[in-house]
């Protein structure tokens, strides 16, 4: 309940109210009132008008302490005028296109340019999907008051910002900011680089959520490309991690992938596949091109190569390189895809990872075996820690010394 309707009562209090602090303070008090009296007194016909009109209530008695006693009146005016609204937009089973533009204002607000990245994840995950601040930190692998503060820092960065709905090229900007903003929160759970954990379900399935909304809010190419990708990487979360274990892409089990989600996000491709080429959508081809093949051999693995190519020629980044030379090294043998690596400059473990795994089944044993200790030394996560430490010591035993 409290994460279906959390996002819209939201961006509904602040279009009306324009104070985020206001909003959420009152909603959250709304939503410990529910959960205090519903209990005992059942749950009313309509629990979101029931939230919002205590919300409001809440954040009427705020603005009454904040005010003198002369602007008692309007206020009491304008809470009339609001729970007649309240009555008439909840009392609508679909979207209503107001409340649908102030969702997407709230979301627009989450992704602001003046947000570091990091923060403006965090923020959206508390403010449009009501991620408790506890559940967004131990998904960020910091402390509750770290968190606590991270978010008071961000909502007081975005105290004067425009709660307008932008336009044209800024609308543009805006939306491929909170794309990614959701495919950072995605990533974080999907690959997380630092903890215990391998995989962190519930952040990435958060993340989902947040695709799906901004998909409902902007419907276009870009959504339908970035919801694909998740969806087809997530639906292997099963067969990712065995018994707290990495189990890397060849050696997945295959029928414990959640076959429905990737057809999902199939069908959300085929009619981009066609158009033009952006960074998103080639990811998420390639994340298809695993999703159809029945086994790993039966990887097109050259078309994978050409996909990246083309990514490549869009966004040269180190990571696109490091895993253009794992589809070469697939398509065309481990020294090809160590020529790949070559000149290349990648903080943490997963370049001598992956230098490490090609050199192995080149056949260069101590080699390997000095790249498996580079990629130790700089690995965070515990499971890709001990998948590490497995494939290291899986080689052939050292040569001797002379």
């Amino acid at each position: 309940m409290l994460r279906d309707e959390w996002g819209r009562l939201l961006a509904l209090l602040v279009a009306r109210y324009r104070r985020l602090d206001l909003a959420e303070d009152g909603l959250a008090d709304a939503f410990e009132a529910a959960a205090r009296t519903w209990p005992w007194a059942g749950a009313p016909d309509n629990p979101a008008a029931w939230l919002l009109t205590a919300a409001r209530r809440r954040i009427l008695d705020r603005l009454r302490a904040e005010a003198v006693a002369a602007r008692t009146l309007p206020l009491l005016a304008v809470e009339a005028g609001l729970t007649e609204e309240a009555q008439r937009v909840m009392a609508d089973p679909g979207v209503p296109a107001a409340l649908a533009d102030e969702r997407l204002r709230l979301v627009l607000l989450c992704a602001h340019p003046d947000l570091a990245p990091e923060a403006a994840a965090a923020l959206t995950l508390r403010l449009v999907l009501g991620v408790s601040t506890a559940d967004i930190a131990r998904l960020f692998l910091v402390s509750a008051p770290t968190m606590a503060a991270r978010l008071t820092r961000a909502r007081k960065r975005l105290a004067g910002a425009s709660f307008g709905l932008p336009s044209g090229a800024e609308l543009d900007r805006r939306l491929a900011g909170v794309r990614d903003v959701a495919y950072l929160a995605f990533t974080a759970g999907y690959a997380p680089g630092s903890g215990a954990d391998v995989l962190r379900a519930d952040v990435a399935a958060e993340a989902i959520r947040l695709a799906r909304v901004v998909r409902e809010l902007a419907p276009g190419r870009e959504a339908d490309a970035l919801l694909a990708l998740m969806l087809v990487q997530h639906s292997r979360r099963d067969a990712r991690v065995v018994d707290g274990e990495l189990v890397l892409l060849p050696d997945q089990d295959r029928t414990r992938w959640h076959h429905d989600e990737a057809a999902e996000g199939l069908a959300l491709l085929v009619p981009l596949a066609g158009g033009p080429a952006t960074p998103l959508l080639l990811q998420a081809l390639i994340a298809g091109e695993h999703a159809i093949a029945a086994r790993p051999e039966d990887t097109d693995w050259p078309r994978v190569v050409r996909h990246y190519d083309e990514l490549l020629a869009l966004t040269d980044t180190p990571v696109v390189r490091l895993n253009r030379a794992v589809a070469v090294g697939e398509a065309d043998g481990p020294l090809a895809g160590l020529a790949a690596l070559e000149g290349l400059r990648l903080a943490g473990h997963r370049l001598p990872a992956v230098r490490a795994e090609l050199l192995a089944r080149a056949g260069h044993a101590d080699a390997a075996r000095a790249a498996y200790d580079d990629a130790l030394a700089a690995c965070d996560n515990e499971a890709e820690r001990r998948h590490l430490e497995r494939r290291r010591d899986a080689l052939s035993p050292p040569r001797p010394p002379g």
